[in-house]
């Protein structure tokens, strides 16, 4: 006892002496070292930007994709040069086509020019590390470190002086606030982690993110809410690395502040949407045309195209004594694929539609042009859209822009923001399950042409706070601490 006792006196102050030795000669100079190369660093890309002008980098590997966030992407460099035209814009991509289709494609999809000469294209060539497909398990984690090591090959490749992540990869924001130098704003679309995600595991619901194999057993559902509880602290460290934050409306918003807590550096900046031009468009459907219900989203397993599917069936069930209507309706299902995943799940839809024995009444244009678009508007007469808390809803605006009474998930941003369901203001329809959404279809087919006047001129006014000019002005409001030179 006596010996342990002396061991103790004389090895403690020893390693306290260890440690205070290796705080002076290591720690402190390593500190001023690193706080001196921060303002070097801070200083000469603060003389080049006052000589040359600000090069501004946004993070959005898949830029070429074609989806709603494509479209705050290009709508916000259009906007950035406008105001600021001596800035230098570069794009983080993984994607391969050439510069000038990539920019055609953007005025095609979205009708939004910008000229190639002022746009470069850093090219990343670790995209693998950040798809989903990748990680079997875990993918919440490993994709997130994954943009990590994506974002330390950006950064390795291009060092800009400004950074803004369009795509909600948050794990990027500590690399190119610490090692880059630089300040930091994101536009998140959609938060990673949310509590309605965790409220599903908890409550061993099959879900996208939730397979039957877990949901079933509650060890694997007490280590999946465990892991999902320090992703989501994770997620709010890195988070907090942003110096402004942007959310596409009050349900992303609402779920950034409780992760990310940082209520004063936060902006609500609704997505542009195609409302003016839309809003002149006029309806071409005749009495003697089909009933088209048209959808508008990405072939992304989120979207939910299989729940439109199964509202197509049981809106078949409820008129199994009217196959004359049955047979005017058909659903147009129009999206975007990104890849050989979104093929595979085109040709799964085509045979979901086979299966419920509606293939005759459902319709699919992959990858339509701007063009077709708008004429696919004209000859449609509602809309429908399936995804659980879709963060905000660009295409269920441009559909009520276009004139289409629209039939929503109500969840998220069409709940929320968008939609309203009280009587003498309503501009569009909620549902949850396949049946509500048939009942509804049905419920808008019986309108008077004086209510669904009503309802589509409500609709379209409503839409006027979601235009392109107004996310220009809320983004360059946002952004603005950024690129000014103090």
């Amino acid at each position: 006892m006596i010996f342990e006792l002396l061991t103790l006196i004389i090895i403690l102050p020893m390693l306290l002496i260890g440690v205070l030795l290796f705080g002076t000669f290591v720690i402190v100079p390593c500190a001023f070292i690193f706080a001196s190369w921060y303002m070097r660093i801070r200083e000469r890309k603060l003389q080049r930007r006052k000589k040359d002008g600000a090069n501004i980098a946004f993070f959005h590997p898949y830029c070429n994709a074609g989806g709603g966030g494509e479209r705050v992407l290009w709508v916000a460099i259009k906007a950035i040069l406008m105001r600021y035209p001596d800035s230098h814009i570069y794009i983080y991509t993984v994607d391969t086509a050439d510069p000038t289709a990539i920019l055609n494609k953007a005025q095609n999809h979205f009708n939004v020019k910008v000229e190639p000469d002022r746009v470069n294209f850093v090219r990343l060539s670790l995209g693998k590390l950040i798809e989903a497909q990748t990680y079997p398990y875990f993918t919440l984690m490993l994709q997130s470190l994954g943009t990590m090591v994506l974002g330390m090959e950006a950064f390795m490749k291009f060092n800009p002086d400004i950074y803004i992540d369009t795509t909600g990869c948050a794990f990027t924001y500590p690399i190119f606030r610490y090692l880059a130098q630089c300040p930091v704003g994101c536009y998140t679309h959609y938060p990673t982690i949310t509590a309605a995600m965790m409220r599903r595991v908890k409550h061993r619901l099959v879900s996208y993110n939730n397979s039957s194999v877990i949901a079933r057993n509650p060890l694997l559902t007490w280590c999946k809410l465990l892991y999902y509880k320090m992703f989501g602290w994770l997620y709010g460290v890195v988070g907090r690395c942003a110096d402004i934050v942007m959310v596409n409306g009050s349900w992303t918003e609402e779920h950034i502040q409780d992760l990310w807590k940082r209520p004063l550096d936060t902006h609500r900046v609704y997505p542009p949407c195609e409302v003016s031009e839309l809003k002149k468009l006029r309806s071409l459907v005749r009495d003697s045309d089909p009933i088209r219900i048209l959808s508008v989203a990405q072939f992304r397993p989120e979207k939910d195209h299989p729940l439109m599917l199964q509202a197509m069936y049981e809106l078949r069930n409820l008129l199994i004594k009217n196959e004359i209507l049955w047979n005017k309706i058909k659903l147009v299902l129009v999206g975007s694929c990104r890849n050989s995943e979104d093929e595979e799940r085109v040709k799964n839809l085509r045979d979901l539609a086979k299966h419920l024995s509606i293939e005759e009444n459902v319709q699919f244009v992959v990858n339509a042009s701007y063009c077709q678009l708008l004429q696919l508007y004209q000859n449609s007469s509602l809309a429908i859209h399936a995804m659980w808390n879709e963060h905000f809803g660009i295409s269920v605006v441009e559909c009520m822009a276009a004139g289409l009474i629209t039939i929503a998930h109500r969840s998220g941003g069409p709940l929320a923001d968008i939609i309203e369901t009280s009587a003498g203001s309503r501009t569009g329809f909620l549902a949850a399950e396949p049946d509500e959404y048939a009942r509804a279809i049905l419920e808008v087919i019986a309108l008077s042409a004086e209510d669904k006047r009503r309802i589509v001129e409500a609709a379209r006014a409503s839409v006027d706070r979601f235009s392109e000019k107004e996310f220009e002005k809320a983004f360059l409001r946002a952004v603005e601490p950024l690129i000014r030179i103090d």
